[in-house]
């Protein structure tokens, strides 16, 4: 079987570490694609001698048969577009559309393509979603009724080395993200274990800027965003989105008729599975802690990338669809993305609105394509110059210190944007 030729978009270090694991998968790296000289030196230490574009069109045409977008978070529709008219697979991470138009717009230009789609949400594979994955396909949990995701990363204020590596320029898209947006991580791991998918959404915020001397240019003051889906199965989730508060974790539990499990707060790969005692299956107790197991037969290869060996799984899954010219499975697949993509989107709206519902669309209903095709309200600055055109903040006036300003910008900006 001939090696699959990949290409990177975006050598930052969630690019280069993306690309590891389709080194260990046997694939060629070919070509990358970046505009700014201290990602390029990055990637061209980590990389080696590989072509760098800085013309996304160029970059295209240098042989490659799958992209790797590692670029601007909000910034992926367009260039998977792209991808879409050339016939070459793309690998999205980690929202698909950064605005309800974008979501159209790829759904109607995927419905041309011969390209595989999927979306690179890589918690799913983390060892504890696996294990209460295979406990909802085991069906002992019996009608799936509630599911929680709690993707909790605080980050120091103080520190000036992450923003350098992550948010280095004032109008960065993290200085803009509503707490809404970064979704995929609560999100995902419980719609792929349920096999559910958001149908209706609402959301609201909790307010706590940081204050005082600190180098920040965010213009979100929230520290959560809550927000419930009521889902096609008829369950429910509550998920945060990018939530900051109390100690990091990433928690999820999911709640059945006749039981629930779930991995424990500050302890990812415990997991409790607890029934009642008349609904207890055989060889089970009524409350079972264990540690998760991967099971898995590259299981020496998986504990040598990120994200906790997740990063693995998920690349080897989507060179699978490719060898097998198939798309990938609901929740990574260009549907399932775009849900995603729209309760991230709808949920900031109806956090702004007081807890508003919103419908999430869906773009193979002639309705909901007119309703959505020319709506490109988004809170980010386009890499054009447009300014944000619907805030990011539950208190839509909340905006930095002169003071914290300044600090960001002595302490953290570079000019190469």
């Amino acid at each position: 079987m001939r090696k699959i030729k990949i290409g990177v978009f975006g050598t930052n270090i969630r690019g280069v570490d993306l690309v590891k694991s389709f080194m260990l998968l046997n694939c060629e790296i070919v070509a990358a694609c970046e505009k700014n000289s201290d990602r390029i030196k990055y990637g061209k230490d980590s990389l080696g001698d590989i072509p760098f574009y800085s013309d996304f069109d160029e970059f295209l045409n240098s042989g490659i048969d799958a992209v790797i977008l590692a670029n601007y978070f909000h910034e992926h529709a367009s260039y998977a577009i792209k991808c879409f008219e050339k016939g070459i697979h793309v690998f999205s991470e980690c929202i698909s559309n950064g605005t309800m138009a974008e979501g159209v717009q790829l759904a109607q230009a995927f419905k041309n393509t011969n390209s595989i789609y999927f979306l690179a949400e890589n918690y799913p594979q983390m060892i504890f979603n696996r294990e209460m994955q295979k406990v909802c396909k085991s069906g002992t949990l019996g009608k799936i009724l509630y599911a929680e995701g709690e993707y909790n990363h605080p980050g120091n204020p103080q520190d000036t080395k992450f923003k350098k590596d992550y948010n280095y320029f004032e109008k960065h898209w993290r200085n803009f993200l509503p707490r809404t947006y970064y979704i995929t991580h609560s999100l995902g791991p419980i719609m792929c274990a349920t096999g559910a998918t958001p149908q209706v959404v609402t959301a609201f915020a909790a307010y706590a800027p940081t204050e005082g001397d600190v180098a920040t240019a965010s213009y979100s003051g929230d520290k959560a965003a809550i927000i419930t889906t009521q889902n096609d199965d008829g369950s429910i989730f509550r998920i945060t989105g990018c939530a900051a508060f109390g100690g990091h974790h990433n928690a999820y539990r999911i709640c059945g008729t006749e039981g629930q499990v779930e991995n424990l707060r500050g302890m990812d790969n415990k997991i409790m599975l607890r029934y009642n005692d008349w609904t207890k299956p055989e060889g089970k107790d009524e409350i079972n802690l264990y540690d998760a197991q991967w099971n898995d037969k590259d299981e020496d290869l998986i504990e040598k990338t990120g994200h906790g060996g997740a990063d693995f799984i998920t690349a080897r899954m989507f060179i699978e669809c490719i060898n097998e010219n198939r798309q990938p499975e609901h929740p990574f697949n260009l549907k399932s993305a775009i849900a995603m993509s729209s309760v991230a989107i709808l949920a900031n709206r109806s956090m702004l609105e007081g807890g508003k519902p919103y419908q999430i669309p869906d773009f193979d209903n002639p309705e909901d394509v007119k309703l959505y095709e020319n709506d490109t309200l988004s809170p980010f600055y386009s890499s054009d110059g447009r300014e944000p055109s619907i805030p990011c903040c539950s208190h839509p006036d909340f905006k930095p210190t002169e003071e914290q300003v300044e600090l960001f910008k002595k302490l953290v900006v570079e000019i190469d944007e």
